[in-house]
């Protein structure tokens, strides 16, 4: 049974056309809603900063702060949703860039208009969202990555263990505070804590060093 309440996505890209064109998609999808746009990154950050959305849609490429820097600087917020990059760039230092920078997902936008709305439900419920063809990319990157020694499992709490355990496995904060039986903003304190101590930006990274690690 899908959730009452869509989930709300902010649009962030210089191309009028192309934002259209993706509000004009979501809009068949009764689970997502667009509840703000913008055409840049410093009109980007501060939207999100105000709008706290569930999914930030974000282009790469965009004059003056690019979505790269706008990624940095929406992870110094407190923003509670997910960031994917949507990008016509499969280029390899791109891909692992963004997700170096805290992205959640990166997404194609020669991608099928079909599969780009399951990948936004997906992307919204807290999953990490890749293009097809870009999976060979990330996976040889990674491999060629050495876990971090610096990180200690040992200064995570027994609940934080749990909590990024969850997070491997590609639950969003709503299926791990059911499966906790704690409360969704408590699961959200955890994460923004567990994620400080050891120096993660991201869920995605969080998740790529718990396989990447024995310890857990």
């Amino acid at each position: 049974m899908s959730d009452p309440t869509p989930s709300t996505i902010l649009l962030i890209d210089d191309h009028p056309m192309l934002r259209n064109g993706v509000k004009q998609l979501i809009a068949l999808d009764s689970d997502l809603q667009v509840v703000g746009e913008a055409n840049n990154g410093e009109q980007g950050v501060e939207l999100a900063r105000t709008l706290d959305p569930d999914l930030i849609l974000l282009d790469l490429n965009m004059p003056g702060m690019n979505g790269l820097d706008t990624l940095d600087k929406m992870r110094e917020t407190d923003l509670s949703g997910r960031i994917v990059v949507f990008s016509v760039s499969n280029n390899e230092d791109d891909v692992v860039t963004a997700f170096k920078r805290g992205a959640d997902g990166y997404l194609l936008k020669d991608m099928e208009p079909e599969d780009l709305l399951i990948a936004l439900r997906h992307a919204a419920a807290g999953k990490m969202v890749l293009s097809e063809a870009l999976t060979p990319v990330l996976t040889a990157s990674l491999r060629e990555r050495r876990p971090s020694t610096e990180r200690d499992i040992q200064s995570l709490t027994p609940r934080e263990r749990d909590i990024i355990k969850l997070i491997a496995e590609g639950l969003p904060n709503k299926m791990i505070a059911r499966r906790l039986n704690i409360t969704e903003s408590t699961v959200k304190v955890h994460v923004k804590h567990l994620l400080k101590k050891m120096k993660l930006k991201s869920r995605v990274e969080a998740a790529v060093w718990v396989l990447q690690s024995n310890h857990i």
